[in-house]
């Protein structure tokens, strides 16, 4: 942060920035659902607004160490093009047969209503759609801190020792699809129609590309209903006692529900990453986790609530941070 961020231009820009680069968003995506080729022109309105965040990451970063070079671009891109790319294919499909999960997973629940309230308006059915789906994935998101069968694919996102745009999609396909499922397999069986989904798509896109941005945003009240930069920044904090909150996606709906929603008045944790080690390209990160070794090395050394290292990279940790509480022992072969 430079001196000009007291001056009142500056401060303007950081407080309307994040609203307007999320309505400029989904603007944008509404415009792009009317066109003949709607996924193309999203993608484009998408990129769009990575390369404004770019460009802001530039002018008024929160963190200017963050500006600097990890050599993980290449992998954050992959990442995202293989998790986010598999979403977008799955919609597309979508629009021309109904879902393959739903076609599956009726049979299952026969004579259980179609209650989906079809009737609403669709800005309506959307909120409601995002609330459950936000439900799916705050369980999944905590899951993937809690399990450390879930955290051996989960921890590659939060390896990542910088926030910025680009690694917004780092993610192991294994942890995106267990969200995928827990998210939308509920909407699927109420019957939700093909616009919430698409609608849910696009809020979660660009609201996740401004959490992860490098931008000195100031969210204030927003952030006591959106996950916001300042939120996800904590979430990625080495302290146990931090990253374990801030679970939302979109909404801290949930978070603020069932306790663990964070947000003190201080400024967030900048030195972030894991205890452990992913493996430094792009294929080794896809295969390390199904692998005995590769799960030791990922699970990082044992960390004491005190701070205190006090075992090897063939004992891990439950959590972002690294630390370990005293009550939940690992044994010699990285199980709980």
């Amino acid at each position: 942060m430079t001196d000009k961020s007291a001056s009142l231009p500056y401060a303007l820009l950081s407080w309307t920035l994040w609203p307007a680069l999320f309505s400029a968003g989904l603007i944008g995506a509404g415009f792009a659902f009317e066109a003949k080729a709607p996924l193309l022109w999203f993608n484009v309105v998408y990129l769009g607004i990575v390369f404004a965040i770019a460009a802001f990451e530039r002018v008024m970063p929160f963190e200017q160490q963050w500006l600097r070079r990890d050599g993980e671009t290449f992998n954050d891109v992959a990442h995202t093009l293989l998790s986010k790319g598999g979403v977008q294919l799955a919609a597309a499909l979508g629009a021309t047969a109904p879902m393959a999960v739903a076609t599956v997973a009726h049979p299952f629940v026969t004579g259980i209503p179609d209650i989906w309230p079809s009737s609403w308006p669709l800005a309506l059915q959307v909120v409601l759609g995002l609330v459950i789906a936000e439900f799916g994935l705050y369980v999944a998101h905590r899951a993937a801190h809690e399990i450390l069968s879930l955290w051996r694919f989960h921890a590659l996102h939060h390896s990542v020792e910088r926030l910025w745009v680009v690694n917004t999609g780092r993610f192991h396909f294994m942890d995106s699809l267990f969200k995928i499922a827990l998210s939308q397999l509920p909407l699927y069986l109420l019957g939700a129609p093909l616009p919430v989904f698409l609608w849910i798509g696009a809020v979660t896109a660009f609201i996740g590309l401004l959490t992860h941005c490098n931008i000195d945003v100031r969210t204030g009240p927003l952030d006591l209903i959106f996950s916001t930069p300042g939120l996800h920044r904590w979430h990625h904090s080495r302290v146990l006692a931090e990253g374990n909150t801030n679970y939302g996606e979109n909404l801290v709906l949930w978070d603020q529900l069932f306790g663990t929603y964070f947000n003190p008045d201080r400024r967030p944790p900048t030195n972030i990453g894991i205890s452990g080690r992913v493996s430094d390209n792009f294929i080794g990160q896809l295969f390390q986790p199904f692998s005995k070794k590769g799960y030791r090395q990922i699970l990082g050394r044992r960390v004491h609530p005190d701070g205190q290292e006090v075992g090897t990279g063939d004992k891990g940790s439950r959590s972002p941070s690294g630390t370990i509480s005293e009550n939940h022992p690992v044994s010699s072969d990285g199980t709980a």
